[in-house]
């Protein structure tokens, strides 16, 4: 019998809905319940794609026995960490306050007011290797609640105090040198030998990229050369899908060899920008630059072939397992390679790195380890001859790997991971020449904007037709910066003035009366949700800054652009100690204090060449002159570049503006230029 999840939308949601366990979605009903019962709420938060939570369901959930102790002594509440980020924000910070680390499942128990007290991730059902079992820890917390009640108070007001501690301003000054000492913090965690940061697992840290790209084109040949290595090693590893392109989630171990193999929409959108901004760069070799387009497109063909609703909509993501088996779907043996290429397998299985032994786990996660001069000397091919033969091969493969059982997809439209794509796909589209992602960005703006946008505020989360209500930060700033970008490539006025609106937005609804920004509207929850903290992808403080800062030199709002620089000034000292957790909100800073804006006065016949330069800290306006402040009173025809209100001789001719720019930025490095 189906219980409350049955109503739904969130695929995750679902997967519970014929649980024994009487879970409640995040509502008031359950809340109630909690208070007129005087029972903790048990709170497990997890996603759709997510592989120990697909364990925990199958070995405790499901469970007849499990499920009776949850629903007589607690209030379960069952959440989409991708629905509810700011749910899960909250109660992630306390679980990592109590035990240091935290994960998902992150199961959480809360007094009925939802001030967490206890909490962990995984439990298996029975004790094993040291853990306790799950049924150990709910009677415990049971007992703890019936016989300890005043220490189950005291530790949640004291885990609570310590949250609201963290919410206060760490402001400062921002030295000179601020991006030097960036710049070497995050070289002492680079790993100089396989590229990214750290160790096992590694993830792909797509901000921190984006930021050392930047740096990069500023002229910081380090930065450079960690961007450079981590975008050759992943590219070349398990964590990219070799068959049918996009990039898994991240490598369990430190070569980028063996992947945890769930896809994520925000992965994709932003490795898909980098590598097509990196193929700009002014030290690729033709080769590399090449082989980064090339990666580029194959990531945003794979999206708008199998993550893209036919509304335009994006979805979320895609499971790692297959037949309840983890990687299943992408691996492969050697004997499926004979059955597939025939006499070409052979030669195929060396271009993946292929063998009867395999490489994990008796099977293959495919890898390119070897260099496409030395495969094509040994088969004797020229460049053109090679690349049609591979993509000949990849294309028999995909095929042949359609005919499996497929990952879940997880079929949601999340606004602000929509805005990522949005991004991607209309800078790689100006950036590649390639009009097939500038109108699939279009149609993804003209369904988001219709069918997300209510109110005065961009709503998080749509599926088949059902909008959810919540709104956040990251929803505004993140689809703003891809209205942005589409306007930059179209120069069609609507998608500016709809960012403009969402930039409206986060003054009007999560501007805070000290600085920075809030996340969230919910008032229920125990503390505010307002972090700047970079995860997988930027913060919504880190957008919402670099949308206001790239706002206020078209419209000429200066007090946005104070708006902006006090967001990041509030987090000066985390800036200071900590630029690997902070990358974005670093990048916004760059934006702000050495940005510059390009306006362009129709009609011209620049606009067109210079969308295919690379210019990460510039915004480029284009259009009428009675269409924007940073137009108006200009000539047609001509160019101006401008910095901090003071505004460069205009330009009539693409050399004149090349050199302009490098008169700003003398270091300046790409390669497309007149």
């Amino acid at each position: 019998m189906p219980n409350r999840l049955a109503q739904e939308s969130s695929p995750y949601l679902l997967q519970h809905a014929h649980n024994p366990v009487d879970w409640y979605p995040w509502n008031e009903e359950a809340f109630a319940k909690a208070r007129s019962e005087n029972k903790p709420i048990f709170l497990s938060v997890g996603y759709a794609t997510c592989h120990w939570c697909h364990v925990m369901e199958r070995e405790s959930f499901e469970d007849p026995e499990i499920a009776a102790i949850l629903n007589t002594h607690f209030v379960p509440i069952k959440v989409d960490r991708e629905e509810l980020p700011d749910v899960d924000h909250v109660y992630m910070s306390a679980l990592q306050a109590m035990t240091g680390s935290g994960g998902w499942p992150m199961n959480m128990f809360l007094l009925p007011d939802l001030r967490p007290f206890f909490g962990g991730t995984y439990w298996p059902p029975e004790d094993r290797q040291g853990f306790p079992s799950f049924r150990r820890v709910l009677m415990g917390v049971h007992n703890a609640w019936q016989h300890q009640h005043k220490d189950v108070l005291e530790n949640a007001e004291q885990l609570t105090a310590y949250l609201q501690g963290q919410l206060k301003p760490r402001t400062g000054p921002l030295p000179e040198n601020l991006h030097k000492v960036a710049l070497a913090g995050l070289s002492r965690a680079f790993d100089p030998a396989y590229g990214g940061f750290g160790s096992a697992p590694k993830f792909p840290q797509s901000p921190a990229l984006a930021y050392l790209l930047s740096l990069a084109w500023l002229g910081e040949e380090a930065a450079w050369k960690h961007l450079q290595l981590t975008l050759d090693r992943m590219a070349a590893g398990g964590l990219y899908d070799q068959v049918g392109g996009g990039f898994h989630r991240y490598a369990v171990d430190h070569i980028w060899r063996v992947p945890h193999f769930e896809k994520m929409l925000y992965d994709n959108a932003q490795l898909a920008w980098l590598y097509a901004a990196a193929s700009q760069m002014q030290p690729t070799t033709a080769e590399q630059a090449r082989r980064y387009r090339r990666i580029a497109r194959e990531t945003l063909d794979y999206v708008l072939r199998e993550m893209t609703d036919p509304q335009g909509g994006f979805w979320s993501a895609q499971d790692a397992d297959s037949e309840g088996v983890e990687g299943k779907f992408y691996v492969w043996q050697a004997t499926e390679f004979r059955a597939v290429l025939g006499a070409e397998a052979d030669a195929a299985m060396l271009l993946f790195g292929v063998s009867e032994a395999g490489n994990w786990e008796h099977t293959n996660v495919l890898e390119r380890r070897i260099p496409d001069e030395a495969l094509m000397q040994h088969l004797g091919m020229g460049p053109e001859a090679f690349e049609n033969w591979v993509e000949s091969v990849r294309k028999r493969l995909y095929a042949a790997r359609q005919q499996r059982i497929p990952p879940l997809t997880d079929d949601k439209v999340l606004a602000d991971w929509n805005g990522l794509m949005l991004r991607a796909l209309a800078e790689v589209g100006r950036l590649l020449g390639e009009p097939t992602y500038i109108e699939a960005a279009r149609k993804n703006a003209g369904f988001v904007w219709q069918a997300m946008y209510k109110d005065g505020l961009l709503r998080h989360s749509w599926r088949k037709g059902l909008l959810k209500p919540q709104a956040y930060l990251s929803d505004q700033a993140h689809y703003g910066l891809g209205l942005l970008a589409l306007y930059e490539a179209t120069g069609e006025i609507a998608w500016l003035e709809a960012a403009q609106q969402l930039a409206e937005a986060i003054l009007t609804y999560f501007k805070e009366p000290e600085g920075g920004f809030r996340d969230s509207l919910d008032p229920t929850l125990p503390v505010k949700a307002r972090d700047a903290y970079d995860g997988p992808y930027p913060s919504g403080s880190a957008s919402a800054a670099e949308l206001l800062f790239r706002l206020a030199a078209i419209y000429e709002r200066p007090d946005w652009q104070q708006a902006a620089l006090s967001a990041v000034e509030f987090y000066a000292q985390s800036l200071v100690h900590n630029a690997f957790g902070f990358p974005a909100l670093l990048q916004a800073h760059l934006v702000g204090t050495q940005g510059t804006e390009l306006a362009v006065v129709a009609p011209s016949e620049l606009v067109e060449p210079i969308c295919r330069w690379f210019l990460p800290l510039t915004t480029l306006a284009h259009g009428s002159p009675d269409l924007l402040p940073v137009l108006q009173n200009r000539q047609p025809g001509l160019a101006y570049l401008c910095q901090q209100g003071a505004c460069r001789l205009p330009v009539d001719s693409l050399e004149r503006l090349w050199a302009e720019l490098e008169a700003i930025y003398p270091s300046i490095s790409v390669q497309v230029k007149p």
